[in-house]
């Protein structure tokens, strides 16, 4: 219907489409029946400016204003923040904050997607009431993991390993860690089913294996294997030809079934490139070092055998006979005694750098200062609670991976692998080395003296030294960086910080003195007053000492 009213009409004509000239551009004469022959440049024809177009845009529907909008938006976001910072920091963000920024604008899901993809290691924190749904839509989204990191807190059963196995199929290393409340449920079919599927696997460290019941491991590619938590396994197979690092932590229970010589029999006849072993088990013995020691192991460079109460000094002599080329050594929790001491010093002195001898009741002082003396290349040296007072019942700290809630058991192993043999009651403990970083004292109740000269000494662990005396202690140490004093008595918490923020502290020295009888005094010349050296420089960047006493 056409509009009647003039206002009506007015809006019209001027809502009509405008058109372009009728006449010629070169010449001016009308369109109609012309042909133009002339020759240069088209007469301007003035034009209405086009108007400036707003920035808020007529939303229609069925229409593509949301893309443009979208990626309008897109555009300002890469203007006020460049691809490459945005990538920068999404990389560093945890995986639950990584899923909430894809959820912000298109580029920033892009940029997520590309992290997720080009992500080599992940660590995730499996919460309870989600795990594996959870886990795979993550894993979905790196196609090109390498490591993962797992820590449940709840129960972890075969349906995790078979999401793990689907999602990451160039999986090269995997650690799965519980928490106290979660039970592993996995058994030894379904560990030896998950190695063989992954035949790029390199790594493989899980905690809680309570219930394997069995382990038959085959994999040409496996280097490190971890397992921790073991109990009763029946029957122990290893086809690793490959296999350098091996940790097998057995539980603390008397009734384990474990054989422990058929394990270490299956290790030397199929793991022949193993250098690095730990095994602790409270069924630890003398049979079991000497299964080992008939074992091929030419290239074992580490070897830890902890809490083996029947460990003595003729298992030391045969480890010492087949192994010359060790670099750790850890017997924490065996009977030796200073004679064992004596053969390491004599056979590693120039390869030893890492002595680990923890709950060794039968060593003293003199043992642990010839240990210091003879092994010069020395750098880590562990001696807690071999320095005991038969007195004290209960000891008030467990360390160095021996939990708190065993601590009743340490203390009846400790009294089993005790000699009936005396030692004075208090000892004293001095030490020189010129490369030693690491010190622990943990829970020597029985040293009451103290004197260190360790240059390069930077860890010293003092906690649960009850009875060391206050005016006893001498710490000549300037690399000193950290002391943990936790359980000492308050005069020796003082006396330690005492010693070690004064030898950090610079001395004050006067610009002025008196004359030879004393009567007036002068200032002295710049040229007298003593300078700071070198020495004094680098005394004064280094960090302050802490001592630890929570």
């Amino acid at each position: 219907m056409l509009p009647h009213h003039p206002s009506q009409v007015s809006a019209a004509v001027k809502r009509a489409k405008k058109r372009g000239s009728y006449n010629c551009g070169r010449c001016g004469v009308p369109k109609r029946g012309h042909f133009c022959n002339a020759v240069g440049d088209p007469i301007s024809v003035p034009s209405n400016p086009t108007p400036p177009r707003s920035n808020q845009q007529l939303r229609r529907s069925l229409s593509f204003d949301d893309a443009l909008s979208s990626a309008e938006e897109d555009d300002d976001v890469e203007t006020v923040i460049p691809s490459i910072c945005l990538s920068e920091v999404m990389r560093r963000l945890p995986p639950p904050a990584l899923l909430s920024a894809a959820q912000v604008c298109r580029g920033w899901r892009d940029c997520a997607r590309r992290v997720w993809r080009s992500a080599e290691e992940l660590r995730l924190r499996v919460p309870p009431l989600s795990q594996v749904w959870f886990v795979g839509s993550v894993l979905r989204r790196c196609t090109g993991l390498v490591r993962l990191s797992l820590r449940i807190e709840s129960d972890l059963d075969a349906t995790m390993l078979a999401c793990v196995a689907f999602s990451c199929p160039n999986l090269e290393a995997i650690e799965i860690r519980t928490s106290d409340t979660a039970v592993n449920r996995i058994t030894g079919d379904d560990l030896g089913r998950f190695v063989a599927e992954k035949r790029c696997l390199l790594s493989l460290k899980i905690e809680g294996c309570t219930n394997l019941g069995s382990l038959n491991l085959c994999s040409s590619s496996l280097s490190t294997l971890w397992l921790s938590d073991l109990f009763s396994i029946s029957k122990m197979a290893f086809n690793c030809p490959n296999l350098k690092e091996l940790s097998l932590d057995f539980s603390r229970q008397e009734n384990d079934s474990t054989d422990l010589i058929n394990m270490v029999d299956v290790l030397g006849r199929s793991c022949l490139k193993l250098r690095n072993i730990h095994i602790a088990s409270i069924h630890l013995s003398h049979s079991v070092v000497l299964a080992l020691t008939s074992a091929n192991l030419r290239g074992l460079r580490m070897l830890s055998l902890v809490l083996g109460s029947e460990i003595t000094d003729a298992s030391v002599a045969a480890i010492t006979s087949s192994y010359t080329n060790l670099e750790l050594l850890d017997l924490s929790g065996s009977s030796i005694s200073d004679s064992g001491i004596g053969m390491i010093c004599n056979v590693f002195p120039h390869t030893l750098s890492r002595l680990l001898l923890a709950l060794c009741p039968n060593v003293t002082s003199s043992g642990i200062q010839f240990a210091a003396a003879q092994l010069p290349h020395l750098r880590l040296f562990d001696c807690g609670m071999t320095i005991c007072d038969p007195s004290v019942e209960n000891p008030s700290v467990v360390e160095n991976g021996l939990p708190a809630d065993n601590s009743s058991q340490e203390l009846k192993h400790q009294q089993k692998v005790s000699n009936t043999k005396l030692y004075p009651m208090y000892q004293k403990l001095i030490i020189k080395h010129g490369r030693l970083k690491k010190l622990s004292l943990w829970g020597c109740s029985g040293l009451d003296a103290l004197y260190l000269n360790c240059p390069e000494l930077n860890d010293l662990n003092l906690n649960s030294c009850t009875n060391l005396h206050p005016e006893r202690v001498l710490l000549q140490c300037p690399c000193l960086e950290s002391v943990q004093a936790s359980g000492c008595r308050n005069k020796l918490i003082g006396a330690i910080q005492n010693q070690v923020y004064n030898e950090s502290a610079e001395e004050d020295y006067l610009p002025s003195k008196r004359l030879a009888d004393g009567s007036k005094r002068v200032h002295v010349p710049r040229f007298i007053i003593r300078q700071p050296s070198d020495g004094d420089k680098e005394r004064a960047l280094r960090p302050r000492c802490i001592v630890h006493v929570d």
